[in-house]
């Protein structure tokens, strides 16, 4: 016989319960309401298949339960005017970091993905931890956006270091000062009281490529970031591969031919910005040089594809991608011609050559990708506070 207590749990999560549905419905209006921003109740019930009454009382049970407020209101052709409903941004809130040389830089994310000041904070001569450092950012991403900070419950952070998630693990880094070989992740969570995601920066900028860059529709492709440092991002059918221990794609460490460097040099050594800005410097009679003077200089340029080439050999013979991405600093100063000359070099007879295209996402890569993962945890915390019975 069943006992009482069991009959109402097993209520509660066997499908086609009242409970089970009602609770289905209200996640469905909430991902709705959140997916195509503000909605009337008329639209909720066309975009959900619900009738008025049901939209209502799914409007309602999400109202009682702080996660949707009146925002406005839509004026019909006929009839009064249509109140329309949005998430809350004020309930939960993540911050996107991006750990950078000397500097973090920081934004607010809430549920609605709007957008909100990214700030920039000079660390160099501060006392450094994880927790102090993601302290910082908090406080800064919450200034600048005017948000609580009781608000913040979970943050992303992109690291220029190989990242393993099981053992909360960093390696191959030399930017992170203050930071520990394992166990960062769990101190900013014990001490500043948050869920933390601790993510490569160039795995972060791949996934903010397949989302609204240059490789939405590519079966799978390689970012390469060629700035301070090097790395390649892998994506395999909208998948990143990070490797057993995250270090795959750390390109950067790599050894290079005879006859391209010193002895014993790896490709950093070959494209590494400051290399870049040295080669420009020595064609200008010593005068300073930025990056922005990359595109008009086509020796440099050359040589710059050049190295590119060499440095992709070894990612074009073992991934064999559909597509290549260059990004980075170095990558989107010298722009579109970069890509065409790598992709001139990337040709073989004996090998079919990947299309190579510069990135779309921008200078901020990092922090979309970190902001995107933070998107989909803030909605699945709403989604665990809508009542269950």
């Amino acid at each position: 016989m069943t006992r009482p207590s069991e009959g109402r749990v097993r209520s509660q999560i066997d499908p086609g319960t009242s409970s089970w549905l009602r609770t289905r419905n209200d996640r469905e209006a909430l991902r709705l309401i959140v997916e195509h921003g503000p909605l009337t109740r008329t639209r909720l019930g066309e975009l959900s298949g619900m009738s008025k009454p049901t939209a209502t009382q799914m409007l309602a049970r999400l109202e009682r339960a702080d996660l949707v407020v009146p925002v406005g209101e839509v004026a019909g052709s006929r009839g009064p005017s249509a109140v329309s409903w949005g998430v809350r941004t004020d309930r939960v809130a993540g911050v996107a970091v991006n750990m950078l040389d000397d500097s973090i830089q920081a934004v607010l994310v809430d549920a609605s993905g709007a957008e909100h000041p990214i700030v920039e904070l000079p660390v160099r001569g501060m006392d450094r931890s994880p927790e102090a450092d993601i302290g910082r950012a908090i406080d800064a991403a919450c200034g600048a956006a005017g948000a609580d900070r009781s608000t913040i419950e979970a943050v992303t952070v992109g690291v220029q270091a190989a990242v393993s998630s099981a053992e909360d693990a960093l390696s191959l880094t030399d930017s992170l000062p203050g930071w520990p070989s394992s166990g960062a992740r769990a101190r900013i969570a014990r001490e500043l009281g948050v869920s933390a995601t601790l993510e490569n920066d160039v795995n972060l900028a791949t996934m903010a490529e397949r989302a609204i860059g240059v490789a939405q529709q590519a079966s799978s492709f390689a970012f390469l970031w060629v700035g301070v440092g090097l790395g390649v991002g892998v994506d395999l059918d909208g998948s990143i591969h990070r490797g057993a221990r995250g270090s795959a794609g750390e390109v950067g460490y790599l050894t290079v031919a005879a006859g391209t460097g010193a002895p014993g040099a790896v490709t950093t050594d070959l494209l590494g910005s400051q290399v870049v800005l040295d080669l420009l410097g020595s064609r200008s009679d010593g005068a300073r040089r930025s990056l922005a003077d990359l595109a008009a200089d086509d020796v440099v340029m050359n040589m710059l594809a050049d190295r590119i080439a060499l440095t992709l050999e070894p990612v074009l013979a073992v991934l064999d991608p559909a597509v290549i991405v260059l990004g980075g600093p170095t990558c989107l100063a010298a722009g579109a011609r970069l890509a065409e000359l790598v992709a001139a070099r990337a040709e073989r007879d004996e090998r079919p050559a990947p299309d190579v295209l510069l990135s779309g996402t921008g200078e901020s890569a990092v922090l979309v990708g970190a902001r995107r993962l933070l998107v989909e945890q803030i909605r699945a915390r709403l989604e665990e506070r809508i009542p269950t019975d």
